[in-house]
């Protein structure tokens, strides 16, 4: 059947079949060929995904075992939409085709519909090698190139169109290494990093031991290095003396107006309690602000979250004995003090090194992090309005256990980076998207790139309405100062969407633990309070059924039927917090086993101590003794000494006397006579 131009008065599947002959999928003699090659990859592979899932359906083959990366992210496309419905699938596919050219109908010749039936997986290319250009609304524009990097990914490139910074970044969900200009930093980990107006701020940091307390810029728009020498401070406003900053390591970094806070860290002189330092941008000077109420022990290795604009929200680290913290500590910037927060609920154990973010200004996670003896992947949700710790049910591909990551959040999505497992360096890049809690990887590398690290940073930066990860050193065996950058695309945010239509209704409760037994323990009190209905209905007696009639009777038993269907559903929802408090349990046992293996592992530091102090002892007991006996030795050499003296004295007396009549003699003294 001949039909009119797509519009967007066609029904969906009118409209599919439209924009996927626009597109180029089907094979029709009509459809515009090559401009599926004017998207973005990560679109022409939805595109795909969504053509395929509408015209055949879920993905039901093998994933291709031949390492090619297009086929594998094909694949990897159409597999991850599930049991989407066809109708669905069609929807979205018009959708984003609108989203990506909103005039995209006006362009489609008349055709004739008809099914769709290449199912082949090469029915998509990403590149078009007969056209060197791609004719628009009578304009050419320059194709984009795919291009195989390296490692098998795909990245889209402007022919005819060269960009400086960030903005020459054209693949994404890849780390790229950028051509970076100007003297860079020495090589660090366990540094803080911060972005204030296109500009990346490095401080302080580990190096070969060494703690370090330069400040570091890197323009983000020229990828230019250069280094801020600071002025002389004031120690604050109270005390106006010139104020240097000490080498530090593993302290935080937070943009705060027009200064940069730096709060805690490792240092060689450590004081007793937290200090928080400022950096005026403008003036170029350090100083410190004096705070009130009682602020948190020194530590390192702590997370420091920006809630809102004036409040920073402190947890867990580790002290300047070694050890491990899990308190939590508020500090608010307007008034400046600090405030010890005694939470509900179970909070993480104690650890350092992990990654915190908040969600939706309410919700504090925490992920990750490592003790003495091990490292963790449990994450741990802080609500801030009840002050209550949970531990939410994590989904899709959970991230392996490490410590010393970076994480820095884009929306709802939370991306995390780097790492290390006590063994070696995490290799995968992974997001959380925050409303569904459900795990996706993002790219991987290998375990030798600095990426793989630990201690290193990351931050985002915005450039023509794109987010940009940029991340800077690290240590894998060895220490890094090169800089990678990380455009994400925008299907995680699609695919967390569908994911909260497919998400029950208990994974957004987990959110407020508190609130969901409530619930439940609400319908488990209204089914009793049913079943007291039932039991009233029950006794009943069939005089008064008589009197109200048939209709009554309908009624009495549909109000019975509801109360059942009520009284299954608090059973359920039991069960369901049965479940919870079973897994709760089990989690616990997990913690449990955890501090066991560190109190093991602290047990065998202690003996290794106690071994130790027992040699020195024994050590100390022998010198002790030697040192006797050179005592000794030392009165019998005086002793000898003194009767050598005494034995040459007396023999000289002797000589003298017994050579007195010569000397005399030759003297001219006759002898005396006897």
């Amino acid at each position: 059947m001949a039909l009119a131009r797509a519009s967007s008065g066609l029904a969906y599947p009118q409209r599919f079949y439209a924009a996927a002959s626009y597109v180029g999928f089907g094979g029709s003699p009509n459809s515009s060929k090559g401009v599926i090659s004017k998207f973005q990859n990560d679109t022409a592979l939805l595109l795909y995904g969504l053509y395929q899932q509408a015209t055949v359906g879920p993905c039901n083959i093998p994933k291709p075992r031949a390492w090619n990366p297009v086929e594998q992210s094909k694949w990897t496309s159409w597999h991850g939409l599930g049991n989407m419905a066809s109708t669905e699938a069609m929807r979205l596919f018009v959708k984003i085709l609108e989203e990506e050219e909103p005039g995209w109908y006006s362009n489609v010749p008349e055709f004739v519909i008809e099914p769709i039936v290449d199912v082949e997986m090469n029915v998509i290319s990403l590149e078009n090698p007969k056209s060197e250009s791609v004719t628009q609304n009578g304009n050419s524009f320059p194709e984009p190139k795919a291009i195989i990097t390296e490692n098998g990914s795909m990245e889209t490139q402007d022919k005819d169109v060269v960009l400086e910074g960030l903005g020459s970044v054209g693949v994404y969900d890849q780390w790229v290494q950028p051509s970076i200009s100007g003297q860079r930093p020495k090589a660090r980990y366990e540094h803080a990093a911060a972005v204030v107006q296109d500009k990346m701020y490095i401080f302080g940091g580990n190096h070969n031991g060494r703690y370090l307390n330069d400040l570091q810029v890197l323009d983000l728009r020229s990828l230019t290095w250069s280094r801020v020498e600071a002025k002389a401070g004031t120690e604050s406003l109270e005390s106006p003396s010139p104020v240097r900053m000490a080498p530090c390591a593993g302290h935080s970094l937070i943009t705060w107006e027009n200064k940069l806070i730096s709060i805690a860290g490792h240092m060689k002189d450590p004081s007793e309690t937290v200090t928080v330092k400022a950096f005026d941008l403008q003036a170029c000077t350090w100083s410190t602000l004096k705070t009130y109420g009682k602020p948190p022990v020194s530590r390192g290795g702590q997370s420091v979250t920006l809630v809102g604009s004036t409040t920073l929200v402190m947890f867990g680290g580790e002290d300047a004995k070694r050890a491990l913290l899990n308190d939590l500590h508020i500090l608010d910037l307007e008034t400046m003090t600090w405030d010890e927060i005694d939470a509900v609920g179970v909070p993480p154990s104690p650890r350092s090194d992990h990654a915190a973010a908040v969600h939706a200004e309410r919700f504090l996670l925490i992920f990750g992090g490592g003790s003495h003896a091990t490292c963790f992947n449990d994450l741990h949700v802080l609500d801030l309005q009840t002050m209550e710790w949970s531990r939410p049910t994590q989904q899709g591909d959970i991230p392996s256990p490490r410590a010393g990551h970076a994480g820095v959040t884009v929306g709802e999505n939370w991306f995390i980076a780097g790492g290390g497992n006590n063994k070696s360096g995490v290799s995968e890049t992974v997001v959380l998207n925050m409303s569904t809690l459900v795990w996706s990887v993002v790219t991987t590398v290998q375990e030798r790139v600095p990426l793989a690290s630990e201690g290193l940073s990351l931050v985002v930066s915005s450039n023509n309405g794109e987010d940009i990860l940029v991340s800077f050193g690290g240590y894998n065996g060895r220490y890094s100062n090169e800089v990678y950058v990380i455009k994400p695309s925008h299907k995680f945010t699609l695919q967390s969407k569908m994911m909260e239509r497919a998400v029950p209704d208990g994974v957004a409760a987990l959110h407020n633990p508190t609130n969901a037994a409530r619930e439940v323990e609400s319908e488990i009190e209204a089914g009793q309070e049913g079943n007291i209905r039932e039991i009233v209905v029950d006794n009943i007696d069939s005089e008064s059924l008589n009197v109200k009639g048939e209709e009554n009777k309908e009624r009495i038993l549909a109000a019975l039927k509801a109360e059942k269907e009520e009284l299954e559903a608090s059973l359920t929802k039991e069960q369901l917090l049965s479940l919870q408090l079973k897994q709760e349990l089990a989690e616990a046992a997990t913690r449990n086993t955890d501090l066991v293996k560190e109190l093991q592992s602290v047990r065998g530091q202690l003996a290794a101590e106690q071994s130790r102090c027992f040699k020195l002892e024994v050590d100390v007991a022998e010198l002790r003794q030697k040192l006797q006996t050179m005592e000794t030795l030392q009165k019998e050499l005086e002793l000898l000494q003194r009767q050598k003296a005494a034995s040459e004295q007396a023999a000289l007396n002797a000589k003298r006397q017994s050579s007195g009549g010569v000397w005399g003699w030759l003297a001219g003294t006759p002898a005396l006579e006897s």
